[in-house]
């Protein structure tokens, strides 16, 4: 009787342990006592979130292109690259206005544990309304945030001039991939990401474990593994590293400031969980070419499968589709890209 008991107990103990070990820590929410402090410009969401902005290139009142950027992974509103990248002159000679955010969950930008592509679309829209941009305005996002754009295509195509999507994340279980071709481009992966994006996918509840446990390895992403990047993207990383930049570590500790699982984790699990629309029923939203969509992707990119976007481009002939021969995940960052991406995008030049 008292073995039963003592075993009883261990049983409970351990259900607690394990309980416990599944729950996330609350958030750091800014502006509260003990949270990180309120920098940035933000406005107040329609659920009383706030979201955070910053602000590049000419006034928004004098801007013949109003753009609204959405982040990557591990990023933030300072990494607006497609603004960041081009001279003054340029931007000035194309009158080009750029918005970055912190998307929920990054920098001061606070989290939304309801977080969909749906409500992230909203979220674009909103900020275009309390900033004035007009009935119309362009959307660009990267990687991650590039995915996004979908959201925009999907529940907000009134509302865009324009939108254009850089090595977006693709989920690889949305039901219009062939199964042997989103099978083939899942198992590219490493086998630790093939088993954190399951998680995310199967048993969302346990991604902040996965993701934070030692008995297997997690997202190599996360831990930004070098095998994850091309060689070409390699080369990218060293030339940035060579040049010293204190801001950099300072922008790393921004992005996850209020607690990587409402960046990282909810990232992982709306980016790959089970949406409630496939972007490859979207219909197009510029059926009299008053606008245009654009997708760009590296064919050697190890992050955003090249496959998969192929066939998008192939389903969606209303896309234009733009591959860069030997381009990793960080083929932006090529000298010369961004100028040559923002004249296809905003002028429809080759």
């Amino acid at each position: 009787m008292f073995i039963k008991r003592i075993a009883l107990v261990l049983f409970i103990v351990l259900l607690s342990w394990a309980y416990q070990a599944t729950r996330p820590p609350p958030p750091k929410i800014c502006g509260s006592p003990g949270g990180p402090s309120i920098t940035a410009p933000r406005i107040r969401l329609r659920d009383g979130r706030h979201l955070a902005y910053k602000e590049y290139g000419v006034p928004r009142e004098e801007a013949k292109y109003k753009i609204i950027y959405s982040h990557g992974f591990s990023s933030c509103r300072h990494d607006a690259f497609i603004a960041t990248t081009l001279s003054g002159e340029f931007i000035e000679e194309l009158g080009i206005y750029v918005v970055a955010f912190d998307r929920p969950g990054y920098g001061e930008s606070d989290h939304d544990p309801n977080r969909t592509m749906k409500s992230l679309a909203l979220d674009i829209e909103e900020l275009a309304d309390q900033l004035g941009l007009g009935t119309k305005f362009y959307v660009l996002g990267y990687s991650m945030g590039g995915q996004i754009i979908w959201g925009c295509l999907k529940y907000i195509p009134n509302r865009l001039a324009g939108a254009g999507l850089i090595a977006p994340v693709i989920n690889y279980w949305w039901k219009s991939f062939p199964a042997n071709l989103s099978t083939e481009a899942y198992y590219q992966q490493p086998r630790q990401d093939q088993w954190t994006l399951r998680v995310a996918h199967y048993i969302p509840w346990l991604t902040y474990w996965w993701n934070t446990q030692k008995l297997f390895p997690a997202s190599s992403v996360i831990a930004l593994k070098p095998h994850i990047f091309s060689p070409k993207d390699l080369e990218i990383i060293m030339e940035m590293l060579s040049v010293p930049d204190p801001e950099r570590m300072k922008l790393k500790q921004y992005v996850t400031q209020q607690g990587e699982f409402e960046s990282f984790h909810r990232d992982l699990m709306v980016a790959f969980g089970k949406w409630e629309f496939d972007p490859m029923d979207i219909k197009n939203p510029f059926p009299n070419n008053e606008g245009s969509v654009h997708l760009w992707q590296g064919d050697e990119d190890r992050l955003s499968p090249v496959i998969l976007q192929r066939f998008i481009a192939n389903k969606l002939s209303w896309i234009q589709y733009h591959e860069f021969p030997g381009g990793g995940h960080l083929f932006p960052f090529v000298k010369g890209t961004t100028e040559a991406l923002m004249k296809t995008f905003l002028m429809g030049k080759k």
